[in-house]
């Protein structure tokens, strides 16, 4: 499978986040998947990249040409594919892969959420996103979620489009 897995480019954030990050990266590449990301050279998706690419495994970085003219894409992605614009990016991510992780992140990170589930909630694919509440990161947004759900704002569940792995066999499970 290809699995598309969003998440920060900050640096200075929990280190726990990068030993996870790296463990995912592992696992993606040894189980066979290629690795869908944003493809820059900072932060948690500089981790990923370089532990699926060290693992022997496939990264497919789709890169914003400002980003790329910027210095910021990573050694560690494998096939390149620029964009124009965000909107362009998480277009490509959607078409190029078959499943999303998302990783702790900000804005970038809940704008892709977000974007994939709304997507999926008018039927323009089936594609679950999960979020990887590594230490409860994620814990603020599903409280949110079951918020909008219990105000009848949510058609059906929000859990058919975003599903929740607190662990990398809970993720695997989803994968």
């Amino acid at each position: 499978m290809k699995i598309c897995v969003f998440c920060s480019a900050n640096e200075q954030i929990d280190p726990a986040f990068f030993a996870a990050t790296e463990e995912l990266g592992r696992w993606l590449a040894e189980s066979g998947h290629d690795v869908v990301y944003g493809g820059v050279n900072q932060g948690l998706m500089e981790c990923l990249g370089r532990a699926a690419h060290e693992a022997g495994g496939r990264t497919i970085g789709i890169v914003p040409t400002i980003v790329e003219k910027a210095g910021r894409l990573s050694d560690y992605v494998d096939i390149d594919i620029p964009c124009d614009n965000l909107s362009d990016r998480k277009q490509l991510m959607m078409d190029q892969a078959d499943v999303f992780v998302a990783l702790p992140g900000g804005i970038g990170t809940l704008d892709e959420v977000f974007t994939v589930a709304a997507s999926a909630t008018i039927g323009y694919h089936q594609k679950p996103v999960i979020l990887y509440n590594l230490k409860g990161f994620w814990n603020p947004l599903i409280a949110l979620l079951d918020d909008l759900q219990s105000q009848g704002m949510v058609r059906g569940e929000w859990r058919q489009y975003i599903r929740v792995a607190t662990s990398i066999d809970e993720l695997q499970h989803w994968l």
